[in-house]
């Protein structure tokens, strides 16, 4: 008898799962339906980038709440395009555990990032059902329709709308194509009036938002996005905490003119940015801190002109608030130097504000003995900090969370070359089933 299946025992399985479930719970079932939804994406060439409110998300919706149905679970799509599934516990309308992640992606993305947390949950639900556990809250599957944000700017947009978060001045926002997010929900099918919390509990189930008496936790599976797992030779760990995440519109004006122009006579837009960009990175470094700049657009973008302006990004990242806010601190300061210095002005719009998240200790302990259940190790798991966001950061405003990283192939991710074994994604599933049934257990 495995970990596991002992473990199955232990809260009152009643029968063994068939092999059709133990076909359609496995690594390769797992990875074959991650390749059948890499399919529906918008760009050629097996590249994938698959957004929010699309043609694309309105498929792999369908096909999520089918294998959501075929795992036992009842189905809808709430007001926000999230796809939900949910099987019952031992009497109906019990606090639900949440499982999920997210199925929209980066462009050009890797097949793992999101997609794979969903499946796993999917699975496990399966595998539970079919094992005739007496479970004494319900299982709920949430596959997430926006959580990077790449259509709207503004990520976790599917997340914050079941936190009971969403901001109903987001509806505004609008896409590379001047659609408004509330023109998108509309021709989706959806009502953006829906996206508040339901006030009656005979309403609660058609609303996006749910309430914290309604829940138990938040358990999601994703890829590591870093190389730590892989250097430890470890195929799972635990996430200890998500960075906090600040987002920044930077904008350095400077006069355009022509290229023949002396250097003692420009005020060049472009210069100032590079030397911003470098002057992020360091200071950054030099903190111990993420930063990123992922977008630059300069205008007029001529080649014998000099640039009059620039756009740039910021991410800044981590694991405490306040270090990273006394970062942004310096590097704000630094700017407005550095372009005083150079006859530029810069100006800047923060975009995202997503504080720092700790797993809550007892669902970190659960992922913990699911992990030792499913590797027979006596060895304490990895704990990390994610650097990257996950939906977690906005369902832990009405919920606990805790999170199972998985080891992935030099820690690549928002990237074609995503990879993960079957190996890892077999014990990922034993183990994520494994940190069900102990909360099953402490729960009974």
């Amino acid at each position: 008898m495995t970990a596991v299946t002992a473990a199955a025992a232990a809260a009152g399985a009643n029968h063994d799962a068939s092999p059709a479930v133990i076909d359609r719970t496995g690594a390769l079932s797992i990875l074959a339906r991650c390749d059948e939804l890499a399919a529906y994406s918008t760009l050629p060439n097996g590249l994938i980038r698959r957004v929010y409110l699309t043609d694309e998300h309105r498929a792999v919706n369908a096909l999520a709440a089918g294998w959501m149905r075929e795992a036992g679970m009842t189905t809808w799509q709430d007001p926000a395009g999230n796809q939900c599934g949910r099987l019952e516990g031992r009497t109906p309308g019990l606090p639900a555990l949440l499982l999920g992640s997210h199925l929209d992606t980066v462009p050009s993305a890797g097949r793992y990032d999101g997609i794979l947390g969903v499946l796993t949950a999917i699975a496990v639900v399966d595998r539970l059902n079919t094992l005739g556990i007496d479970l004494p809250f319900a299982l709920e599957v949430v596959a997430f329709g926006d959580e990077e944000g790449t259509r709207f700017g503004r990520a976790l947009l599917g997340s914050r709308a079941l936190a009971g978060t969403f901001d109903p001045a987001w509806l505004d926002l609008t896409d590379d194509d001047g659609i408004t997010l509330r023109d998108a929900y509309s021709a989706f099918g959806l009502d953006p009036d829906a996206l508040a919390p339901a006030t009656d509990s005979a309403l609660f189930r058609g609303a996006a938002a749910r309430r914290p008496e309604d829940l138990v936790g938040y358990l999601e599976a994703h890829i590591e996005q870093g190389p730590y797992l892989e250097e430890a030779g470890q195929p799972l760990g635990i996430v200890s905490s998500i960075a906090g995440a600040r987002r920044f519109a930077i904008t350095v004006t400077g006069v355009a003119g022509h290229s023949g122009t002396p250097f003692d006579r420009r005020h060049d837009a472009l210069a100032g940015a590079a030397e911003i960009v470098t002057l992020i990175e360091r200071t950054a470094r030099d903190a111990g801190l993420i930063a990123t700049v992922g977008h630059l657009e300069v205008f007029p973008n001529a080649v014998n002109v000099i640039p009059g302006r620039v756009d740039l990004s910021l991410d800044l990242r981590a694991a405490s608030d306040s270090d990273r806010d006394r970062v942004w601190t310096e590097i704000d300061a630094a700017m407005t130097a550095l372009c005083s210095a150079r006859g530029l002005t810069v100006s800047v719009t923060q975009t995202h504000n997503a504080p720092a998240v700790a797993c809550a200790p007892h669902l970190r302990a659960a992922v913990a003995a699911g992990i030792r259940a499913a590797t027979a190790s006596p060895a304490e798991p990895l704990l990390l900090l994610s650097r990257a966001g996950h939906d977690g950061m906005a369902v832990a405003d009405v919920t606990d969370i805790a999170m199972l990283f998985i080891r992935c192939r030099g820690g690549v991710s928002h990237h074609p070359d995503e990879h993960v074994t079957p190996a890892d994604v077999a014990v990922a599933t034993d183990a994520f089933e494994a940190a069900i049934l102990s909360l099953v257990t402490a729960a009974s």
